[in-house]
């Protein structure tokens, strides 16, 4: 039998083996004091010199060797660990449900407990407020609250793009969606709350009649409305607000047709693109950081499909497009006046006689899809779409041939 053949249960023993000879009484990823009488790093140093001694001895390609060298790995990386020490946490720093409460202390009274729904009085109560998601309650609160933070999940969190989703008390076993406190007791009926975002019902502590805009009825039918919806909707909507995590095209395409303002920002995210491959190569906009004029929205320099809910609104509200066109005309200054460097990064239409320098953002423009040719749009058109770069690529390549 083959050392590559070996059952898992014997590569298993034979590990356990390479920990005792290391000098290690266990894996030593487990156990919180360290042996023989050395602290813990003093140990694993020993530990990862005896490793090394015994991957040069173990036979090249041997499954023992391989064991030995993953065993190297771990133990310097658990060494870092301990040298780097554990991250500490703040004074007056509590930890629930994945929230990091500090505790807090003010003269207003404007904040109210998430969890009671009564207002905090700064002056005299103790309150705590979580430095992820900015949930907030009071000290005697602490130990009851039932919502997780949301801090952690926003990397990959998404919007649901259905309209009102609601399924009903009995989907819910007729239990609030986030206390789970019973709905109906001893044949009495409790005032039960729709959330439009979500769907689902709560009580009133859970629910407190506020009114957010919804991303699915904006996607669908471009509807800015506040609708009533729940504490935790609206602390998550308010989280995502700027996250841009709304691909329009994959839900509802056909709103660009109907949203003239909203195309009209899908096309300068465009322009900005092919804005962003001149400055990539540029050393004066670099030197000059010219895309950071757009760092408050800086998914639109990374692609131009995606959306956040803010950027919707601010579109819906006549903010957006005022904004881009000036940026757009800051960076089209730069390339065809400003820079000499971009400026030779121009074309000529060879489809006409002109000696004009066109660039593929302006507005006469047309690129062929294939090759990314740049001519004047009414020239491409007369030509009925044809590329001449392309005819030649195709007549040298069948030369070739």
């Amino acid at each position: 039998m083959t050392e590559s053949s070996l059952p898992s249960s014997f590569t298993e023993f034979e590990g356990e083996l390479i920990t005792a000879e290391l000098g290690l009484t266990e894996d030593h990823f487990s156990h919180p004091e360290g042996y023989f009488g050395f602290t813990k790093v003093e140990e694993l140093q020993l530990a990862i010199e005896n490793c090394k001694e015994m991957v040069m001895e173990a036979s090249e390609h041997s499954e023992k060797r391989k064991e030995l060298i993953k065993k190297l790995v771990q133990l310097r990386m658990k060494l870092q660990e301990l040298k780097e020490g554990p991250e500490e946490e703040e004074e007056n720093t509590k930890i629930t449900l994945g929230h990091k409460f500090k505790k807090k202390s003010s003269k207003s009274s404007k904040h109210h407990c998430e969890k009671c729904a009564g207002l905090i009085w700064g002056m005299i109560q103790t309150w705590y407020k979580c430095k992820g998601c900015g949930y907030t309650c009071h000290s005697k609160c602490l130990p009851s609250i039932t919502r997780s933070c949301l801090s952690s999940k926003l990397a990959t969190a998404a919007f649901t793009m259905n309209i009102c989703p609601e399924f009903g008390l009995s989907y819910q076993s007729f239990r609030c969606a986030e206390c789970k406190n019973h709905m109906v007791t001893k044949g009495a009926t409790m005032e039960t709350r729709l959330c439009d975002y979500n769907g689902l019902y709560y009580c009133e502590e859970c629910h407190w009649n506020d009114s957010e805009i919804i991303p699915a009825r904006v996607v669908h039918n471009w509807d800015f409305e506040p609708r009533k919806i729940s504490r935790a909707s609206r602390q998550f909507l308010r989280l995502m607000s700027k996250r841009a995590v709304i691909r329009i095209q994959d839900v509802n395409p056909m709103l660009f047709n109907y949203v003239e303002e909203l195309s009209q920002v899908g096309k300068l995210r465009e322009d900005i693109l092919m804005m962003k491959a001149y400055f990539l190569s540029c050393k004066n906009a670099l030197e000059n950081r010219i895309l950071l004029m757009l760092k408050d929205r800086q998914h639109f320099v990374d692609n131009s499909d995606m959306y956040s809910m803010q950027d919707l609104k601010d579109t819906y509200d006549g903010v957006l497009v005022p904004e881009l066109m000036e940026v757009h005309a800051q960076y089209a200054k730069h390339i065809k006046e400003d820079c000499k460097l971009c400026q030779a990064k121009g074309f000529i239409c060879e489809l006409c006689t002109t000696d004009e320098i066109i660039y593929p953002f302006d507005v006469l423009a047309s690129i062929c899809p294939k090759c990314n040719a740049v001519y004047h749009r009414m020239c491409y058109s007369r030509n009925n779409g044809e590329c001449p770069k392309c005819q030649r690529m195709a007549e040298r390549s069948s030369g070739s041939d």
